[in-house]
Protein backbone atom coordinates (compact mmCIF):
# COMPACT_ATOMS: atom_id res chain seq x y z
CA UNK A 1 0.00 0.00 0.00
CA UNK A 2 2.92 1.88 1.02
CA UNK A 3 4.33 1.64 -2.48
CA UNK A 4 0.89 2.20 -4.31
CA UNK A 5 1.07 5.76 -1.88
CA UNK A 6 4.71 6.84 -3.17
CA UNK A 7 4.04 6.23 -7.21
CA UNK A 8 0.57 8.31 -6.67
CA UNK A 9 2.53 11.31 -4.84
CA UNK A 10 5.58 11.23 -7.83
CA UNK A 11 3.00 11.06 -10.57
CA UNK A 12 1.29 14.22 -9.16
CA UNK A 13 4.59 15.77 -9.40
CA UNK A 14 4.81 15.23 -12.69
CA UNK A 15 2.09 16.45 -13.70
CA UNK A 16 2.58 20.37 -12.05
CA UNK A 17 4.57 20.92 -15.66
CA UNK A 18 2.36 23.83 -16.70
CA UNK A 19 2.89 25.83 -13.28
CA UNK A 20 5.07 28.69 -15.17
CA UNK A 21 3.69 28.58 -18.42
CA UNK A 22 3.44 31.82 -20.23
CA UNK A 23 0.54 32.00 -22.97
CA UNK A 24 1.16 33.27 -26.18
CA UNK A 25 -1.63 36.11 -25.64
CA UNK A 26 0.50 37.50 -23.38
CA UNK A 27 3.87 37.70 -25.51
CA UNK A 28 5.23 40.34 -27.60
CA UNK A 29 6.67 38.43 -30.20
CA UNK A 30 10.04 39.55 -32.14
CA UNK A 31 10.42 38.81 -35.60
CA UNK A 32 13.72 41.56 -36.20
CA UNK A 33 15.47 43.14 -34.05
CA UNK A 34 18.09 46.31 -35.11
CA UNK A 35 20.75 48.02 -32.88
CA UNK A 36 22.56 51.35 -33.57
CA UNK A 37 24.94 53.40 -31.98
CA UNK A 38 23.56 56.39 -30.44
CA UNK A 39 25.69 59.43 -28.49
CA UNK A 40 27.21 58.91 -25.37
CA UNK A 41 28.40 55.44 -26.17
CA UNK A 42 24.16 54.48 -25.89
CA UNK A 43 23.15 52.06 -28.21
CA UNK A 44 19.56 51.79 -29.63
CA UNK A 45 17.18 48.48 -29.37
CA UNK A 46 14.45 48.56 -32.21
CA UNK A 47 12.08 45.29 -31.97
CA UNK A 48 9.80 44.35 -35.06
CA UNK A 49 7.04 42.80 -33.34
CA UNK A 50 4.09 40.97 -34.47
CA UNK A 51 0.68 41.95 -34.51
CA UNK A 52 -1.50 39.03 -34.54
CA UNK A 53 -4.78 40.45 -34.51
CA UNK A 54 -4.05 41.81 -38.45
CA UNK A 55 -3.78 38.33 -39.43
CA UNK A 56 -7.75 37.88 -39.11
CA UNK A 57 -10.30 39.74 -41.04
CA UNK A 58 -13.28 37.67 -41.31
CA UNK A 59 -13.04 36.92 -44.96
CA UNK A 60 -10.98 34.52 -45.88
CA UNK A 61 -7.72 37.22 -45.86
CA UNK A 62 -4.91 38.17 -44.10
CA UNK A 63 -4.56 41.91 -42.50
CA UNK A 64 -7.45 43.96 -41.76
CA UNK A 65 -8.29 46.64 -44.29
CA UNK A 66 -4.69 46.47 -45.46
CA UNK A 67 -2.77 47.21 -41.55
CA UNK A 68 0.73 46.65 -40.73
CA UNK A 69 1.49 43.10 -39.66
CA UNK A 70 3.98 44.37 -37.34
CA UNK A 71 5.03 47.51 -35.37
CA UNK A 72 8.46 49.18 -34.03
CA UNK A 73 9.41 49.52 -30.21
CA UNK A 74 12.64 51.13 -29.02
CA UNK A 75 14.88 52.12 -26.03
CA UNK A 76 18.13 53.47 -25.59
CA UNK A 77 20.70 52.12 -22.81
CA UNK A 78 24.22 51.31 -22.10
CA UNK A 79 24.15 47.63 -23.48
CA UNK A 80 21.54 45.87 -25.36
CA UNK A 81 20.11 44.09 -21.42
CA UNK A 82 19.90 48.09 -20.49
CA UNK A 83 17.95 49.25 -23.65
CA UNK A 84 15.42 46.17 -23.55
CA UNK A 85 14.10 46.92 -20.15
CA UNK A 86 13.45 50.08 -21.56
CA UNK A 87 11.47 48.89 -24.40
CA UNK A 88 9.92 46.05 -22.23
CA UNK A 89 8.79 49.38 -20.02
CA UNK A 90 6.63 50.45 -22.75
CA UNK A 91 4.62 46.83 -24.00
CA UNK A 92 2.06 45.43 -22.29
CA UNK A 93 3.52 41.85 -22.94
CA UNK A 94 6.15 40.01 -21.88
CA UNK A 95 9.31 40.07 -25.09
CA UNK A 96 9.37 36.86 -26.44
CA UNK A 97 12.78 36.69 -28.86
CA UNK A 98 12.20 32.76 -29.68
CA UNK A 99 10.96 33.84 -32.79
CA UNK A 100 13.63 36.41 -34.04
CA UNK A 101 14.52 35.40 -37.56
CA UNK A 102 17.12 38.32 -38.36
CA UNK A 103 19.34 41.01 -36.21
CA UNK A 104 20.33 44.29 -38.15
CA UNK A 105 23.32 46.59 -36.90
CA UNK A 106 23.52 49.99 -38.16
CA UNK A 107 26.79 50.77 -40.32
CA UNK A 108 28.20 52.67 -37.36
CA UNK A 109 27.74 50.11 -34.40
CA UNK A 110 29.54 47.81 -36.80
CA UNK A 111 32.07 50.52 -37.29
CA UNK A 112 32.23 50.38 -33.44
CA UNK A 113 32.63 46.99 -32.60
CA UNK A 114 29.77 43.88 -32.46
CA UNK A 115 31.28 41.79 -29.78
CA UNK A 116 29.11 43.24 -26.66
CA UNK A 117 26.24 42.71 -28.60
CA UNK A 118 26.74 39.23 -29.71
CA UNK A 119 27.43 38.47 -26.73
CA UNK A 120 23.91 39.26 -25.28
CA UNK A 121 22.33 37.56 -28.26
CA UNK A 122 24.24 33.79 -27.71
CA UNK A 123 24.22 34.25 -23.92
CA UNK A 124 21.00 35.24 -23.39
CA UNK A 125 18.36 32.05 -23.74
CA UNK A 126 16.10 33.82 -25.75
CA UNK A 127 17.69 34.60 -29.02
CA UNK A 128 17.89 31.85 -31.94
CA UNK A 129 21.83 31.41 -32.40
CA UNK A 130 20.70 30.10 -35.88
CA UNK A 131 19.22 33.62 -36.84
CA UNK A 132 20.69 35.87 -39.47
CA UNK A 133 23.03 38.74 -39.19
CA UNK A 134 22.82 41.67 -41.57
CA UNK A 135 24.76 45.45 -41.61
CA UNK A 136 22.73 48.34 -42.95
CA UNK A 137 23.72 51.25 -44.61
CA UNK A 138 22.57 54.02 -42.42
CA UNK A 139 20.32 53.00 -39.07
CA UNK A 140 19.68 49.98 -38.86
CA UNK A 141 15.99 50.66 -37.47
CA UNK A 142 14.99 52.15 -40.56
CA UNK A 143 15.73 48.28 -42.01
CA UNK A 144 12.56 47.21 -39.99
CA UNK A 145 10.82 49.48 -42.03
CA UNK A 146 11.46 48.33 -45.33
CA UNK A 147 8.30 47.59 -46.83
CA UNK A 148 7.77 44.47 -48.40
CA UNK A 149 5.90 43.18 -51.61
CA UNK A 150 5.46 39.34 -51.54
CA UNK A 151 6.12 38.74 -47.25
CA UNK A 152 4.75 39.60 -44.51
CA UNK A 153 7.37 42.04 -43.48
CA UNK A 154 11.22 42.88 -43.86
CA UNK A 155 12.22 39.79 -41.34
CA UNK A 156 10.73 37.39 -43.70
CA UNK A 157 11.74 38.48 -46.59
CA UNK A 158 15.55 39.18 -45.03
CA UNK A 159 15.58 35.30 -43.94
CA UNK A 160 14.69 34.31 -47.38
CA UNK A 161 17.08 36.08 -49.27
CA UNK A 162 19.68 34.38 -46.60
CA UNK A 163 18.59 31.04 -47.12
CA UNK A 164 18.80 31.29 -50.71
CA UNK A 165 22.25 32.33 -50.82
CA UNK A 166 22.56 34.89 -53.07
CA UNK A 167 25.00 36.85 -51.19
CA UNK A 168 26.37 35.74 -47.70
CA UNK A 169 24.11 34.30 -45.07
CA UNK A 170 25.87 34.56 -41.39
CA UNK A 171 24.45 33.76 -38.83
CA UNK A 172 25.00 33.74 -34.85
CA UNK A 173 26.97 30.87 -34.85
CA UNK A 174 29.13 31.61 -37.79
CA UNK A 175 29.39 35.33 -36.75
CA UNK A 176 31.02 33.52 -33.28
CA UNK A 177 33.12 31.29 -35.22
CA UNK A 178 34.59 33.67 -37.74
CA UNK A 179 35.65 35.71 -34.95
CA UNK A 180 37.28 32.76 -33.01
CA UNK A 181 39.17 31.68 -36.40
CA UNK A 182 43.26 32.02 -37.24
CA UNK A 183 42.04 35.20 -39.17
CA UNK A 184 40.13 36.78 -37.02
CA UNK A 185 37.96 37.83 -40.15
CA UNK A 186 34.58 38.65 -40.60
CA UNK A 187 31.94 38.75 -43.61
CA UNK A 188 28.51 40.05 -43.09
CA UNK A 189 25.96 40.95 -45.55
CA UNK A 190 25.36 44.14 -46.31
CA UNK A 191 22.29 45.74 -47.29
CA UNK A 192 20.50 49.30 -48.33
CA UNK A 193 19.71 52.09 -46.28
CA UNK A 194 16.31 51.40 -45.21
CA UNK A 195 14.84 55.11 -46.02
CA UNK A 196 15.22 54.10 -49.48
CA UNK A 197 13.41 51.34 -49.60
CA UNK A 198 10.40 52.36 -48.33
CA UNK A 199 7.70 52.01 -51.43
CA UNK A 200 6.96 49.31 -53.25
CA UNK A 201 8.49 51.11 -56.34
CA UNK A 202 11.89 51.78 -54.51
CA UNK A 203 12.19 47.85 -53.80
CA UNK A 204 11.22 47.06 -56.80
CA UNK A 205 13.82 49.20 -58.62
CA UNK A 206 16.92 49.06 -56.11
CA UNK A 207 18.41 46.04 -54.69
CA UNK A 208 18.15 45.13 -51.06
CA UNK A 209 21.32 43.26 -51.11
CA UNK A 210 24.58 45.54 -51.99
CA UNK A 211 27.52 43.78 -50.99
CA UNK A 212 28.97 42.70 -48.07
CA UNK A 213 30.77 44.26 -45.32
CA UNK A 214 34.30 43.37 -44.26
CA UNK A 215 35.72 43.00 -40.19
CA UNK A 216 38.89 42.47 -38.50
CA UNK A 217 38.58 42.12 -34.77
CA UNK A 218 34.81 42.28 -34.32
CA UNK A 219 35.08 46.22 -36.18
CA UNK A 220 34.01 46.84 -39.78
CA UNK A 221 36.58 48.49 -41.99
CA UNK A 222 34.72 48.55 -45.16
CA UNK A 223 32.49 46.51 -47.50
CA UNK A 224 32.52 45.04 -50.78
CA UNK A 225 30.39 44.97 -53.80
CA UNK A 226 27.76 42.55 -55.20
CA UNK A 227 30.99 41.52 -57.63
CA UNK A 228 33.25 40.96 -55.17
CA UNK A 229 31.39 39.03 -52.69
CA UNK A 230 31.08 36.64 -55.72
CA UNK A 231 34.56 36.05 -56.40
CA UNK A 232 34.24 35.48 -52.26
CA UNK A 233 31.45 32.88 -52.37
CA UNK A 234 33.72 30.53 -54.88
CA UNK A 235 37.01 31.27 -52.31
CA UNK A 236 34.95 29.77 -49.49
CA UNK A 237 32.77 27.36 -51.20
CA UNK A 238 29.51 29.04 -50.45
CA UNK A 239 28.04 28.91 -54.30
CA UNK A 240 25.03 27.51 -54.31
CA UNK A 241 22.55 29.17 -56.76
CA UNK A 242 24.44 31.37 -59.27
CA UNK A 243 24.06 31.53 -62.75
CA UNK A 244 27.15 31.98 -65.17
CA UNK A 245 26.49 33.77 -68.54
CA UNK A 246 29.51 33.62 -70.83
CA UNK A 247 30.37 34.84 -74.33
CA UNK A 248 32.50 32.23 -75.99
CA UNK A 249 35.32 33.98 -77.66
CA UNK A 250 34.84 34.21 -81.73
CA UNK A 251 31.15 33.13 -81.11
CA UNK A 252 28.00 35.29 -81.78
CA UNK A 253 25.73 34.78 -78.69
CA UNK A 254 25.93 34.29 -75.23
CA UNK A 255 25.87 30.69 -73.03
CA UNK A 256 24.46 30.98 -69.64
CA UNK A 257 25.39 27.74 -67.04
CA UNK A 258 23.91 27.03 -63.72
CA UNK A 259 26.57 25.01 -61.08
CA UNK A 260 25.06 21.91 -59.94
CA UNK A 261 27.78 20.91 -57.62
CA UNK A 262 30.70 22.84 -56.57
CA UNK A 263 33.69 21.96 -53.96
CA UNK A 264 36.56 24.69 -53.64
CA UNK A 265 39.77 23.49 -51.55
CA UNK A 266 42.43 25.27 -50.22
CA UNK A 267 45.94 23.78 -50.56
CA UNK A 268 48.79 26.12 -49.01
CA UNK A 269 52.44 25.73 -49.81
CA UNK A 270 55.67 26.85 -47.87
CA UNK A 271 58.56 26.67 -50.38
CA UNK A 272 62.03 28.28 -49.25
CA UNK A 273 60.50 30.77 -47.10
CA UNK A 274 57.72 31.97 -49.57
CA UNK A 275 53.48 31.56 -48.96
CA UNK A 276 51.22 30.26 -51.93
CA UNK A 277 48.17 29.31 -52.18
CA UNK A 278 46.76 27.08 -54.71
CA UNK A 279 42.46 27.58 -55.01
CA UNK A 280 41.37 24.21 -56.85
CA UNK A 281 38.20 24.50 -57.91
CA UNK A 282 35.70 21.57 -59.32
CA UNK A 283 32.37 22.20 -60.80
CA UNK A 284 29.82 20.75 -62.68
CA UNK A 285 27.10 22.25 -64.10
CA UNK A 286 24.03 22.30 -66.90
CA UNK A 287 23.21 24.96 -69.62
CA UNK A 288 20.05 26.80 -68.93
CA UNK A 289 20.35 28.93 -71.75
CA UNK A 290 22.21 29.18 -75.43
CA UNK A 291 22.12 32.27 -77.26
CA UNK A 292 24.76 31.18 -79.78
CA UNK A 293 24.32 29.11 -83.39
CA UNK A 294 26.54 26.27 -81.60
CA UNK A 295 25.21 22.64 -81.00
CA UNK A 296 26.29 21.72 -77.40
CA UNK A 297 25.55 18.03 -77.78
CA UNK A 298 28.71 18.36 -80.11
CA UNK A 299 32.10 17.95 -77.14
CA UNK A 300 34.57 19.88 -79.00
CA UNK A 301 31.34 23.26 -79.03
CA UNK A 302 30.68 21.96 -75.45
CA UNK A 303 34.61 22.72 -74.27
CA UNK A 304 34.30 25.83 -75.93
CA UNK A 305 31.86 26.70 -73.74
CA UNK A 306 33.34 24.90 -70.68
CA UNK A 307 36.49 27.29 -70.81
CA UNK A 308 34.71 30.18 -71.15
CA UNK A 309 33.04 29.12 -67.70
CA UNK A 310 36.35 28.36 -66.37
CA UNK A 311 37.59 31.66 -67.47
CA UNK A 312 34.82 33.54 -65.51
CA UNK A 313 35.50 31.67 -62.87
CA UNK A 314 38.98 32.48 -62.36
CA UNK A 315 38.24 36.45 -63.21
CA UNK A 316 35.73 36.45 -60.21
CA UNK A 317 38.24 35.09 -58.03
CA UNK A 318 41.27 37.18 -58.86
CA UNK A 319 38.87 40.33 -59.22
CA UNK A 320 38.15 39.48 -55.41
CA UNK A 321 41.32 38.56 -53.93
CA UNK A 322 42.47 42.32 -55.63
CA UNK A 323 40.39 43.62 -53.20
CA UNK A 324 40.67 41.61 -50.46
CA UNK A 325 44.17 40.97 -50.46
CA UNK A 326 45.75 44.71 -51.66
CA UNK A 327 43.03 47.26 -50.95
CA UNK A 328 41.65 45.89 -47.20
CA UNK A 329 44.18 43.09 -46.44
CA UNK A 330 41.69 41.21 -44.94
CA UNK A 331 41.35 37.48 -45.25
CA UNK A 332 38.06 36.44 -45.12
CA UNK A 333 38.37 33.48 -46.99
CA UNK A 334 40.59 32.61 -43.96
CA UNK A 335 43.87 31.72 -45.58
CA UNK A 336 45.22 31.00 -42.20
CA UNK A 337 43.31 28.20 -41.46
CA UNK A 338 44.39 26.53 -44.27
CA UNK A 339 48.13 27.20 -43.15
CA UNK A 340 47.53 26.18 -39.89
CA UNK A 341 46.32 22.72 -40.80
CA UNK A 342 48.85 21.86 -43.21
CA UNK A 343 51.82 23.65 -41.26
CA UNK A 344 51.09 24.10 -37.77
CA UNK A 345 54.93 24.95 -36.61
CA UNK A 346 55.55 27.12 -39.28
CA UNK A 347 52.02 29.15 -38.32
CA UNK A 348 53.10 29.04 -34.65
CA UNK A 349 56.38 30.52 -35.86
CA UNK A 350 54.61 33.33 -38.26
CA UNK A 351 50.79 34.02 -36.60
CA UNK A 352 51.76 37.46 -35.06
CA UNK A 353 53.31 38.55 -38.69
CA UNK A 354 50.37 37.46 -40.46
CA UNK A 355 49.27 40.72 -41.48
CA UNK A 356 52.23 41.65 -42.83
CA UNK A 357 52.53 37.70 -44.61
CA UNK A 358 48.63 38.11 -46.09
CA UNK A 359 48.52 40.83 -48.71
CA UNK A 360 52.01 38.42 -50.33
CA UNK A 361 50.73 35.92 -50.81
CA UNK A 362 50.82 34.33 -54.26
CA UNK A 363 47.56 32.64 -55.24
CA UNK A 364 47.29 30.13 -58.49
CA UNK A 365 43.70 28.93 -59.28
CA UNK A 366 43.20 25.49 -61.03
CA UNK A 367 39.79 25.28 -61.98
CA UNK A 368 38.08 22.52 -63.26
CA UNK A 369 34.15 22.59 -65.16
CA UNK A 370 32.33 19.82 -66.36
CA UNK A 371 28.68 20.50 -68.38
CA UNK A 372 26.92 17.48 -68.13
CA UNK A 373 23.90 17.97 -69.52
CA UNK A 374 22.80 20.70 -71.89
CA UNK A 375 19.78 20.66 -71.51
CA UNK A 376 16.60 19.16 -72.99
CA UNK A 377 17.20 20.28 -76.30
CA UNK A 378 20.53 19.66 -78.59
CA UNK A 379 20.35 22.41 -81.24
CA UNK A 380 19.53 26.08 -80.61
CA UNK A 381 15.75 26.63 -80.08
CA UNK A 382 14.31 28.93 -83.45
CA UNK A 383 17.09 28.47 -85.69
CA UNK A 384 17.11 27.17 -88.79
CA UNK A 385 18.69 23.91 -88.93
CA UNK A 386 21.16 24.87 -91.85
CA UNK A 387 22.33 27.91 -89.33
CA UNK A 388 23.25 25.42 -86.57
CA UNK A 389 27.40 24.99 -85.66
CA UNK A 390 27.25 21.55 -85.54
CA UNK A 391 31.68 21.50 -85.71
Amino acid sequence: MRAWFVVLVFCSLLAAGCWDRTEINDLAIVTAAAIDHEKDHQIRLSIQVFIPRELTTGQGGTGSGGGELTTVYSGTGVNISDAMSKVQAKLPRKIFWGHCKVYLFGEEAAKQGMSEHIDFLVRHPGPRNRAYLYVTKGKAKEGLAIKTVLERSSAEALREFASMHIGMAVTLVDYRNMLKSESETIAVPMIENGAKLKTPVQIQTKSILIGTAIFKKDKMIGHISPKVTRGLLWLRNEVTQAAITVRPPHVKGIVSVMPSRSRVTLDPVIKNGKWSMVVKVDSEGDVVENGTLLNLMNPDLLSIVQKAVRDDIQARITFSLETLQKELKADVANFAGAFHRKYPKEWEQNKEQWEQIYPKIEVKNQINVKIRRPGLISAPAGVREEDVINK
